[in-house]
C-alpha cells in the first residue's frame, strides 16, 4: 500500500491546525513537516513551537524532515513537541549514529534524507538504523520545483540496497500524477506532495489518485 505525505509546507500558514486536521480526514497517511534553518537550505520554516501546535490536530503520525546544519541541538525539542518520526540530511557533518540510536530510544522512527546530488552508497554504514530513505528529487529549500527524474536510478539503487519490509523509501520533491508512477516503480513506498494536494480543489482526490496512481 503506497502512503501518502502531504506536506504543510503548502498549506496555508494562517489556519494551519485546520489544514492538518482536514488534510487527515482527506485521507492522508502521515503529515510532513519541512524544517529548514535557513543555513543548511536558504529558507526557513517551522521549529519545535509550530510540531507542538499542530499536533492535536493531527490524527496520523507526524513525519518531521529536518534540513539543519546542527540537528542534534533540536532532537530533544522536536521528540518532546510530538514528532514521531524524524530524518536527518546525511550530508551533516556530525555523527549520525548517536542520532539515529537517541531518536529510536525515544520511540521515534528514523530516517536519512539524500540530496539529489548525493549517491546512495552513503547509505551503507547507517541502514541498520533506519526506518526509512528519503530521496529528494529537488533541491531542498523550497516548494513548487520540477521533479528531477535523473534520481529515479537512486531510487531504485536504494530499493535494491534496503530490506522492503525493514526500511521505508520516500520521495520529496515534484511530486504529481506524472511523476508519482514513475518513482513507484523504481521502489517508493510513500510519497510526499505539498502543491500537488494543498493546490487541488479536492484533496481527498488528489491524495486517492497518487495512491492509486499504479492500480
Amino acid at each position: 500500500m503506497i502512503q501518502v505525505a502531504p506536506s504543510i509546507l503548502s498549506a496555508d500558514f494562517a489556519h494551519l491546525g485546520k489544514a492538518v486536521a482536514d488534510v487527515c480526514a482527506a485521507g492522508a497517511d502521515l503529515i510532513h513537516v519541512d524544517v529548514m534553518d535557513g543555513h543548511f537550505v536558504p529558507n526557513i520554516t517551522f521549529g519545535p513551537m509550530v510540531v507542538k501546535a499542530i499536533k492535536p490536530y493531527a490524527t496520523v503520525p507526524l513525519d518531521v524532515h529536518l534540513m539543519m546544519t546542527n540537528p542534534q541541538d533540536y532532537l530533544c525539542d522536536f521528540v518532546d513537541a510530538g514528532a514521531n518520526q524524524i530524518t536527518l540530511h546525511a550530508e551533516v557533518e556530525q555523527d549520525l549514529v548517536p542520532m539515529l540510536q537517541y531518536l529510536r530510544s525515544r520511540g521515534v522512527k528514523t530516517g536519512l534524507s539524500l540530496r539529489p546530488r548525493t549517491p546512495a552508497s552513503i547509505l551503507e554504514n547507517y541502514l541498520p538504523y533506519l526506518d526509512l530513505v528519503l530521496v529528494m528529487t529537488v533541491e531542498p529549500g523550497f516548494g513548487g520545483q520540477e521533479f528531477l527524474i535523473t534520481q529515479l536510478p537512486k531510487i531504485a539503487l536504494i530499493h535494491g540496497m534496503i530490506d522492503p519490509s525493514k526500511t521505508l523509501i520516500q520521495v520529496d520533491g515534484g511530486i504529481n500524477d506524472k511523476s508519482a508512477p514513475l518513482c513507484i516503480e523504481n521502489g517508493a513506498s510513500t510519497l510526499i506532495a505539498g502543491s500537488y494536494i494543498f493546490g487541488a480543489p479536492d484533496w481527498a482526490k488528489a491524495i486517492e489518485t497518487l495512491r492509486r496512481v499504479n492500480d
